[in-house]
């Protein structure tokens, strides 16, 4: 087992005297998160000691626990950190097991916490301050501590709005009432009884294919909600209100049938409400077929998603952080309206590139490695919830793009679909040309192939679309093979006839293993451990290690 304290390495004797309880936790002057790695059965059993100690003492409690349905003998317990009964931001763990043993164990956990729990502003002072800045909370306010930038603990407020800046998370003192951090964490880019209102419809998509969608018939028309899936899907045509699709996302507003996408005679005429409506179906086709995931949320809950946010035309009418949230962005928002909502951006008029690159912007319904980026973003929120920032803020990204990039050769491999081509490259149908990412080459678009390139600044949460790729470029690795331009280190892929494997891997470690502060080690480890329970005595394992050693990490 793995265990470091602010980077440096510890002893596994240490870690019994090391503060994890409050009872020791004041012997000890040096702040930062534990980091427990556990897969062989000597550290297991060393590692289940102290997570059984810290559940007695009240410093874990148990969220959620998952059957595998790629493991059907395995299962994933999901713990979060507490102090004093207060949640501790980025302290977790997740431990599989079998039969009720440990199979593995990954996560952190905040050492020499030494605070008053007990806050000096109340919920209700902070609901005033959000009110009096203008500012509109999406959740009520969450006692939390965390880790300042000078590793000082300190109890926050965690709060959520929404606004054209994004949807922001800040951490305000509990004392004092200032913001000690603040992030942008929009994450861009049981069967139903019968339906006896459903129906098949047809439509052509934005690249003129023609496609059918499943639809639900309403009076004397059909409305985009699907009731053929397991989890509906509902696609809400925003028909260029952005101030209406904005009241929405701020929770101003409901959603209503009114909203949904209509057509009068079931032959669709809007290409975005076609491709966007069908792409969120293929997404969960994908899901389900792939892993046996049973919707975004583990469970069949609804989808709801925005087409249309804004008028394509008005792109110079409209205020430019609107013009920046609607046009120029596609987006997940774990926490606007009930559940969650997507929000497909309509793009750039033709007549108008992009200026640092001179790329066209079409709409953003247009590729469905993009539509299903951002619902992987949301399976992501039901699951390890990576925070969007860093390390762990980029493997949330690289996942997205799994996803993105899975469910393309999902759609194309059908042979339902002709006019999709799979491939590694990231919104190549509506970034053109060349898309904004690739999996097989990121240096082609300046975005790094390996761990020593990584952008260090703090611009993108820490650069999470940038260095997403030097974890996708070690699954291209995995799965094709090649030889890194950077390391030089050559990977004989398993080949595209076991790209379902592959990715049963990776979603396995991204959704099961890793917790919400991980880093690309955990990353890592994690698909090792992945590859070892689902191919066990395989050279898959031999595989995916050297694909991470390709692209620099240990």
């Amino acid at each position: 087992m793995r265990l470091s304290i602010g980077g440096l390495g510890v002893p596994m004797a240490t870690v019994f005297a090391i503060g994890l309880t409050p009872s020791v936790a004041h012997s000890q002057n040096q702040n930062g998160p534990l980091t427990l790695l556990a897969t062989e059965d000597q550290e297991l059993a060393r590692t289940s000691d102290v997570l059984g100690q810290l559940q007695r003492d009240g410093n874990l409690r148990l969220v959620d626990i998952v059957a595998d349905p790629l493991a059907p003998a395995r299962s994933h317990q999901r713990f979060v950190q507490l102090y004093q009964n207060v949640r501790v931001l980025g302290g977790g763990v997740s431990v599989q097991t079998e039969r009720g043993l440990p199979m593995s164990v990954f996560g952190h956990v905040y050492s020499n916490i030494a605070i008053d729990a007990k806050p000096e502003l109340t919920t209700q002072d902070i609901v005033d301050m959000a009110d009096q800045a203008g500012r509109t909370l999406l959740s009520p306010p969450e006692l939390a501590v965390t880790l300042d930038s000078s590793d000082v603990y300190r109890l926050v407020y965690q709060v959520l709005t929404f606004g054209t800046n994004g949807l922001r998370v800040s951490e305000i003192d509990a004392t004092t009432g200032g913001t000690i951090a603040e992030r942008n964490a929009l994450t861009t880019q049981r069967p139903p009884s019968p339906c006896v209102d459903c129906a098949v419809g047809e439509g052509l998509g934005i690249k003129g294919d023609r496609k059918k969608l499943s639809v639900r018939s309403v009076q004397d028309a059909f409305v985009t909600n699907d009731g053929l899936r397991p989890g509906q899907i509902s696609t809400y045509d925003m028909r260029g209100d952005w101030n209406r699709a904005f009241d929405v996302l701020v929770g101003r507003v409901q959603l209503t049938d009114a909203d949904l996408a209509r057509d009068d005679d079931n032959v669709w005429q809007d290409s975005v409400s076609v491709d966007g409506h069908v792409g969120f179906g293929w997404t969960l086709d994908y899901l389900f077929h792939r892993f046996g995931r049973e919707g975004l949320d583990g469970k069949n809950g609804p989808i709801a998603a925005i087409v249309h946010p804004v008028d394509r035309a008005d792109f110079f009418a409209v205020p430019s952080s609107i013009a920046g949230l609607f046009h120029l962005n596609a987006f997940y928002c774990a926490s606007c309206g009930a559940s969650g909502i997507v929000v497909l951006g309509e793009g750039l008029p033709p007549s108008q590139t992009l200026g640092s690159t001179g790329q066209t912007l079409d709409f953003f319904a247009a590729g469905i490695d993009i539509i299903a980026h951002e619902l992987g973003h949301a399976v992501t929120e039901f699951t390890s919830r990576l925070i969007y920032q860093g390390e762990s803020g980029a493997l949330n990204e690289a996942f997205s793009d799994l996803i993105g990039v899975g469910t393309e050769f999902f759609m194309a491999e059908t042979g339902r679909h002709t006019p999709e081509e799979a491939d590694y490259v990231v919104g190549e149908d509506v970034i053109k040309p060349d898309g904004v990412r690739s999996l097989a080459n990121p240096l082609s678009h300046g975005d790094p192939d390996h761990y020593s390139l990584r952008f260090l600044g703090q611009l993108d949460n820490g650069g999470v679309h940038t260095n997403s790729t030097i974890a996708t470029h070690a699954y291209y690795l995995t799965v094709e093979g090649g030889t890194n331009v950077t390391s030089g280190v050559q990977v004989s892929g398993l080949g595209p006839q076991n790209r379902v494997l592959v990715d049963q891997i990776f979603y396995r470690a991204f959704t099961f293993l890793l917790t919400e502060n991980a880093t690309f080690s955990m990353a890592r480890a994690a698909t090792l451990q992945s590859a070892r329970d689902l191919m066990a005595g395989t050279a898959v394992e031999q595989t995916i290690a050297t694909a991470w050693t390709a692209v620099g990490v240990e």
